[in-house]
């Protein structure tokens, strides 16, 4: 062997060492101490999120969300809220819903199970490392890491929550109380997602008082009970961990992204670093004690014809705290169309996007490296 052929092996050997490390995730990496960010999280100057010294990508001062009464939705001031509802949804996409009901102490029972989760040791949570999609628990790290060019400063831990008899042998029975808190909470989100997906609805025209359809439409059965179809729907939990950065301007926790699903809710500690895209400008959402974060995904705005979008957001890291958040991200059962409602296609709203599904979605993020709304721009129609 040559010695540039023994070199080459060598700076071969080392990357795939490094690589290894990296597949461990950002609480590992930390875990044995680093001053620097390593490369890898590194991201070109025009995608840093410029928290210090302004440009394209620095965030404005926090937006204030619209504020959402999900008690008020449910008493006599039903139909103003749903103006708000409406205004949020079509102007925003995002909003922050209060009063929902669920207990504070389910909410702080969540955050503190799933923080006990990523401080149990490497390889008690490297059991549930997968790079199958379809598997009932994944833990891993970035945003895509099979496809990632530059790794996010991310941990994740991702729950499948339906059919929940078949799913939760496999969900991670260590922190010892982390089955019985994940399961309560997973069943509190799907009512409330069920809940807000009814107001929405009313929001579109298409609640109790405009279910007639046409015969045509019925032979066709081309508009299913879209709120029967949900309550069978899938639902996704996403645990994310984001340690303290040291050079949090270098990275980012998450990328730009929409979400694939109806609707998503966001429940958040009470650290800062979720931001929007709004009107160009990215804002940073200010946590709201005991509330959630909810967002429009891309299956709503095509479900909508447009009339409803799914909206860029980001993820920043800091220095000094490490954040959780869970993200439980809901839709129609993973086999299942998603369509534009036929009543929200007429001649001046002409139908604008492609049937998918689940598959359709996981066939292209496994394909390429998921950015921005590429996914949602690719069921455009022409």
């Amino acid at each position: 062997m040559s010695p540039a052929m023994g070199i080459t092996n060598e700076i071969k050997n080392e990357n795939d060492s490094l690589e290894r490390h990296y597949q461990k995730g950002v609480k590992h990496l930390c875990d044995n101490g680093i001053s620097k960010v390593p490369n890898k999280y590194v991201l070109p100057i025009s995608e840093r999120p410029s928290l210090d010294n302004g440009g394209l990508n620095a965030a404005e001062p926090n937006l204030k969300l619209p504020v959402i009464d999900f008690a008020e939705l449910q008493g006599s001031n039903r139909s103003q809220v749903l103006k708000s509802l409406t205004t949020a949804c079509r102007d925003y996409g995002f909003f922050q819903l209060v009063n929902h009901g669920i207990p504070s102490d389910s909410i702080i029972s969540m955050i503190e199970v799933c923080q006990r989760f990523f401080d149990l040791p490497m390889e008690e949570r490297a059991k549930y490392m997968t790079s199958d999609m379809y598997s009932p628990v994944r833990y891993g790290t970035s945003f895509n890491q099979t496809k990632d060019g530059v790794f996010c400063w991310r941990d994740f831990l991702k729950l499948i929550c339906h059919p929940l008899p078949d799913v939760l042998p496999h969900w991670p029975c260590s922190p010892v109380d982390f089955r019985k808190l994940a399961v309560t909470y997973s069943k509190e989100t799907k009512h409330l997602f069920l809940t807000l997906m009814e107001a929405i609805l009313d929001s579109l025209g298409l609640g109790e008082d405009a279910k007639k359809k046409t015969e045509e439409e019925e032979e066709e059965d081309q508009d299913d009970d879209i709120v029967e179809k949900l309550q069978d729907g899938s639902q996704l939990m996403v645990v994310n961990c984001y340690p303290p950065c040291p050079e949090p301007e270098l990275t980012l926790g998450m990328p730009p992204h929409s979400d694939y699903g109806f609707l998503t809710l966001v429940l958040q500690d009470d650290i800062q670093g979720l931001q929007i895209l709004f009107q160009g400008k990215w804002f940073t959402v200010e946590p709201l004690a005991n509330s959630f974060v909810v967002n429009i995904g891309d299956h709503l705005e095509i479900f909508s014809n447009g009339h409803y979008k799914s909206v860029l957001h980001r993820v920043v890291v800091n220095s000094t705290k490490r954040r959780i958040s869970v993200a439980s991200l809901h839709s129609l059962p993973f086999a299942c169309m998603v369509k534009p409602d036929s009543r929200l296609i007429d001649e001046e709203n002409p139908r604008h996007y492609k049937d998918t599904n689940f598959a359709v979605f996981l066939d292209y993020v496994s394909s390429c490296e998921p950015k921005r709304k590429n996914f949602l721009e690719s069921r455009k129609l022409s």
